[in-house]
């Protein structure tokens, strides 16, 4: 059964523009669950045959599904259905146990961990004086084996023992440790992809992305993380609880 026959035809008569009516009958199809989370869609060049339409018609309508989020690209692999995360702002949880809360496989690929002193961004961010000792870590952070968020960590010195100390899961080394943050403060913003870090991703340059920086506090008040995250805006959504209390 070719993709045309599961998701519909264009309808006769209708006057919406060919790549808006291939959107609709895409989003009918995702609604539907004739496409589930993570299934591939055909290739352009199927989907041109399929509908008797150009590829560029077929490409704006894909690129327009990409910024509603209903669709990634993977670099190399193909367009697949985004496979949604919520993020809740409510509770202080890493990556991996957020993952783990949705079913998920959460795996992180190293960039660099290493230790040094201080800069003057992270003593301001962390409370340290100058040559105060810190360890840092860059990583990729996948769900599925999808790459989801990058992540830059910077610890306090007294946290850790050493870099070594931490394997997939940053927190669960600081729990081990004594020293796993029992509150924090996040920013959120908006930000574009650069290249260097949509290559990482397996995004577009410029893509839009959500950067959360994180100050991470122990129970006596000390600085223990400074944290800025990454994460594909096509990915991820965050929630929060509010009250009037």
């Amino acid at each position: 059964m070719g993709f045309s026959d599961q998701v519909g035809r264009f309808r006769a008569g209708n006057p919406s523009p060919l790549y808006l009516q291939l959107q609709q009958l895409i989003r009918e199809g995702i609604n539907s669950h004739l496409l589930g989370q993570g299934d591939a869609i055909p290739a352009e060049r199927d989907l041109a045959t399929e509908y008797d339409v150009s590829r560029i018609t077929v490409r704006k309508a894909i690129g327009g599904l990409v910024e509603e989020g209903l669709l990634t690209r993977r670099r190399g692999a193909g367009t697949f259905v985004a496979g949604r995360v919520e993020k809740s702002f409510s509770k202080l949880s890493s990556f991996s146990e957020d993952m783990a809360a949705r079913g998920r496989a959460a795996s992180s690929r190293w960039i660099s961990r290493a230790s040094g002193t201080v800069n003057p961004e992270e003593a301001m961010a962390l409370d340290l004086s100058p040559g105060a000792p810190v360890l840092r870590f860059h990583r990729i952070r996948s769900a599925d084996d999808v790459p989801m968020a990058l992540e830059y960590s910077t610890i306090a010195g007294y946290c850790l023992p050493s870099v070594e100390a931490v394997g997939d899961s940053l927190y669960e080394a600081l729990e081990a440790a004594g020293n796993r943050p029992t509150r924090a403060l996040q920013r959120l913003r908006a930000v574009p992809f650069g290249l260097e870090q949509a290559k990482m991703l397996g995004v577009d340059a410029g893509a839009p992305g959500l950067l959360i920086e994180r100050r991470g506090f122990l129970r006596d008040g000390r600085a223990a993380e400074f944290t800025r995250s990454y994460y594909r805006g096509d990915a991820y959504d965050f929630v929060a609880e509010l009250t009037d209390l």
